[in-house]
């Protein structure tokens, strides 16, 4: 039977490996954030320079930077709450690996007095098979 100490560290590690996975998920919006931001420079830079790159025209460009900004705005959100998550999920590991040390402590403790109990068990037994028997003269 597996003991608490070791079903905690099981849990522990799974935890952070979920808070990785969201803290790749939120570099991940982040570079969807960046990119939608150089995007949205380039199209008003274009706009501002008034020469629309061959096959498009200003309300096309117009167009495709009201989508961009749609777009970031939603990945914003996104972030925000991925953020979030990822904070939470800090908070728990951290909570789970004081839960777990605490075990592993616990687990320690138990292992030390079961192996004093042990040798004094051992000692006792010896000093049984070597305590000289009692003298039936003395009272």
């Amino acid at each position: 039977m597996e003991s608490r100490a070791d079903k905690l560290s099981r849990i522990v590690s799974l935890v952070k490996l979920q808070l990785r996975l969201s803290e790749w998920q939120l570099a991940q919006l982040r570079q969807q954030q960046q990119a939608m931001q150089d995007e949205q420079a380039w199209l008003v830079g274009t706009l501002n320079e008034g020469k629309a790159p061959a096959g498009s025209s200003s309300a096309s460009i117009a167009r495709r930077l009201n989508r961009t900004s749609v777009g970031a705005s939603a990945v914003q959100e996104r972030a925000s709450m991925q953020l979030d998550k990822v904070r939470s999920e800090t908070r728990r590991v951290k909570q789970l690996e004081e839960v777990a040390k605490v075990a592993l402590a616990h687990k320690v403790r138990d292992a030390e007095k079961r192996s004093l109990e042990d040798m004094t068990g051992t000692y006792a037994a010896v000093r049984d098979l070597t305590r000289r028997p009692a003298s039936r003269n003395e009272t």
